[in-house]
């Protein structure tokens, strides 16, 4: 989800740097959301114990 929200975000500042207002805001808006979703399960899988099989 991390990796996705940085994506994201990049082609959010490059359409920003390039004028395109409409496409940049929609991309930072999902941007946030896949953060704030990325976050939440990570702080999920911390509390619960789950996490990857070592």
């Amino acid at each position: 989800m991390i990796y996705w929200a940085l994506i994201f975000l990049i082609v959010a500042i490059v359409a920003g740097v390039l004028g395109f207002s409409g496409i940049a805001g929609a991309a930072t808006n999902i941007a946030w959301i896949l953060f704030v979703v990325g976050i939440v399960l990570a702080l999920i899988f911390l509390v619960t114990g789950r996490g990857p099989k070592v």
